[in-house]
């Protein structure tokens, strides 16, 4: 994310005194996910954001795999994850391997109470129901339907929600998602072939700084443990802070579709990428307008990669029985297409409005036990027609 940005009062010069009214000396913290080799940002704190008073012990929140990889199509039910009322609680790993974690939740409320931390993944999440707020060191987001949240690993945050009704779709990467490559100038400017711009990213906003003392908890995840550590100081005391290296949002509607006189390949959908995966946007758009066009996909076989797609809203006409929430899994190795009838039904169509988040793994994804419980059995023998 190298687009700069500056927020609120930092001194002239990095690495320099810079003093309070009082006279005493900001606490200056360097930020970044990857060393001191790549993008970051610099806040200035009231307090050094070092002063741990005391902690929890640990607990395992680490995924398990129930069930190896298998070479068949898998369905999932995404809305049969039970609200809960917590944030973090909410959160229910699906499908897993060692470059990402996938996860779906229901949070009836964010973590008002408590502040979260991922030290180990850059966190990707994707707003299907509800809006809010997510609160940071770096300002306030807000956020709605069809949003993506980017947060860097590391990054100290509560969310706050303006509704009980929240439906949330989380990748959690260990490397840092980034923009394409194809999409970016030597210099790091969005192109202008790529199907969003600089002005469709928000940053965050409305710096508030917070010199409080007390007893603040930060759940911080870190190796499949979740630590509860206490600071002695609020950690959003924070009165300004510049770079490169920073949460921030996106809107799957800011996406501007690519399209041709004949179907288009997943890759013109792409709208991130990590080490091992993509993750593509697939919008409301017109279809293919050479005059003998098959708007329906083509078959394509999955060789190295396995394509996991979660339906968000709109008309699938290459699937049957599309509900919202919904998961497919087409695992790499074996082929996979339009349900049987699909590329008939679609002659002559002009337009789609469907709405969907694409991730596309380079590495086999594994089922957890939560995955197993909302399964649509069968769905591999739904091409046997």
């Amino acid at each position: 994310m190298a687009h700069y940005q500056k927020v609120g009062q930092v001194p002239h010069k990095r690495h320099t005194q810079y003093r309070q009214p009082d006279g005493t000396l900001y606490s200056e913290q360097l930020f970044s996910t990857e060393g001191f080799s790549n993008d970051y940002s610099i806040l200035y704190h009231c307090h050094p954001p070092t002063a741990i008073i005391a902690t929890d012990a640990p607990v395992n929140v680490m995924p398990v795999a129930a069930e190896a990889a298998m070479l068949k199509h898998r369905s999932f039910e995404g809305f049969h994850i039970a609200p809960e009322e917590d944030y973090l609680d909410s959160r229910k790993a699906i499908l897993i391997n060692n470059d990402l974690h996938i996860s779906l939740a229901a949070p009836r409320s964010g973590n008002r109470d408590y502040f979260f931390k991922n030290a180990d993944a850059d966190e990707l999440i994707f707003i299907h129901e509800g809006s809010g707020t997510l609160r940071t060191q770096y300002g306030e987001l807000p956020f709605a339907y069809g949003d993506y949240l980017v947060i860097p690993r590391g990054t100290i945050y509560q969310v706050e929600f303006a509704t009980t009704a929240n439906r949330l779709f989380v990748v959690e990467s260990f490397s840092p998602i980034r923009f394409p490559k194809k999409y970016l100038s030597k210099n790091g400017q969005l192109l202008e072939h790529s199907p969003f711009c600089e002005r469709d990213i928000r940053v965050p906003g409305n710096l508030e700084t917070i010199n409080e003392a007390g007893d603040f908890l930060i759940r911080t995840k870190k190796k499949g443990m979740l630590y509860g550590l206490h600071y002695g100081h609020h950690p959003f005391d924070v009165i300004g802070w510049d770079g490169c290296c920073y949460p921030y949002a996106f809107s799957i509607h800011d996406f501007e579709p690519i399209t041709g006189r004949v179907h288009q390949p997943p890759p013109v959908h792409q709208t991130f990428e990590a080490n091992n995966f993509v993750v593509c946007s697939f919008v409301p758009r017109l279809y293919d307008y050479h005059p003998q066009a098959i708007p329906a996909p083509y078959n394509h076989s999955n060789i190295d990669s396995d394509e996991l797609l979660y339906y968000v809203d709109g008309d699938f006409m290459s699937r049957k029985n599309v509900t919202r929430g919904m998961i497919t899994l087409h695992p790499a190795g074996i082929p996979h297409g339009p349900h049987p009838g699909a590329v008939e039904k679609s002659l002559g169509k002009k337009e789609t409005g469907e709405l969907a988040v694409m991730v596309d793994t380079f590495h086999a994804l594994q089922l957890t036990e939560e995955a197993l419980r909302i399964e649509n059995q069968g769905y591999t023998m739904s091409w046997a027609e």
